[in-house]
């Protein structure tokens, strides 16, 4: 196994990575940078597309182009022209409310939620987030509120179960999942994490046996778990320490990208942890991931 930087180009805080298998690139977005990155690993040539507020998580269209979840909106995004498209707006009532995490599920519905304002990284306004589910017709329903740092999100390969992290439960939480309605139901912890060892988790993905990847912040390290029996597997550790999400990519799926962030550093402690704010890459893990799913609406 092998662990070295991918794009050495630190931002401020990297986060939700996404391989587009049908261009072969990777998205991800700069929270505070407000920027989405679209990376080529082949060429190593980054496409940024400027965003005018803090830019949550980003997917792939299947129609073409991506769709954001940035500040309080969901808004396509067209890569030929660089322009946004608002589609809708959610925490109307909550001006300092931003979207963070996001995925799409089986039926190309695209999950995204909340979270209060943060001066201090991990430090945040509580319970005043929700996550929500832009639906294919373009409508919004809310899965469920008083949610404080909303985050990771996965699914079981049947679709049965849905995974989800609110960073500040210091675990992965499991939810029956029924993907003809995309309702969640009979919330439940299947893991937990001390945050004085583990670190705070972050996003996370799930490989093809069903393991969960989980990006600790504050730790430096993706945690492989198994949510069946609440236990850690592995630990795969990162010179920087605010790890802050994980995908599979690459052509057979079996490369981790892994983002890191260095908001909230002095100038002495970016000295200290220069790597801090790039994005990672880890070979010869021996698990592999499934594609990232689009939205199809």
């Amino acid at each position: 196994m092998a662990v070295s930087v991918a794009v050495d180009e630190p931002g401020i805080l990297m986060e939700g990575p996404h391989w587009d298998d049908r261009s072969g690139t990777l998205l991800y977005v700069d929270i505070h940078g407000q920027h989405v990155h679209r990376w080529d690993p082949v060429t190593k040539h980054k496409d940024t597309y400027d965003i005018d507020c803090m830019v949550g998580t980003v997917v792939p269209r299947e129609s073409g182009g991506a769709v954001v979840a940035a500040g309080t909106k969901f808004a396509f995004l067209d890569f030929e022209t660089r322009q946004l498209t608002d589609v809708a707006t959610v925490d109307q009532h909550k001006p300092t409310n931003r979207f963070n995490d996001g995925k799409c599920d089986a039926a190309g519905r695209f999950w995204a939620g909340t979270m209060g304002a943060e001066p201090v990284p991990t430090k945040v306004e509580r319970k005043v987030g929700s996550l929500y589910c832009l639906h294919t017709d373009g409508n919004v329903t809310k899965a469920f509120n008083e949610v404080d740092i909303s985050n990771g999100l996965a699914w079981t390969s049947d679709n049965s179960i849905m995974y989800y992290i609110d960073s500040l439960l210091y675990s992965v939480d499991a939810f029956d999942f029924d993907l003809s309605t995309g309702i969640p139901s009979n919330r439940r912890q299947v893991m937990t994490f001390d945050p004085t060892v583990d670190g705070v988790p972050d996003g996370m993905c799930i490989d093809t046996d069903g393991k969960l990847w989980v990006a600790m912040f504050n730790t430096g390290q993706v945690l492989q778990v198994d949510p069946n029996t609440g236990t850690q597997l592995r630990s795969i550790k990162f010179p920087a320490p605010r790890t802050t999400s994980c995908c599979f990519g690459g052509p057979n799926l079996d490369v981790m990208y892994v983002t890191s962030s260095r908001k909230g550093y002095s100038a002495e402690e970016v000295q200290q942890k220069p790597l801090s704010g790039c994005v990672f890459q880890v070979t010869g893990l021996g698990a592999r991931g499934t594609p990232g799913l689009c939205y199809n609406g």
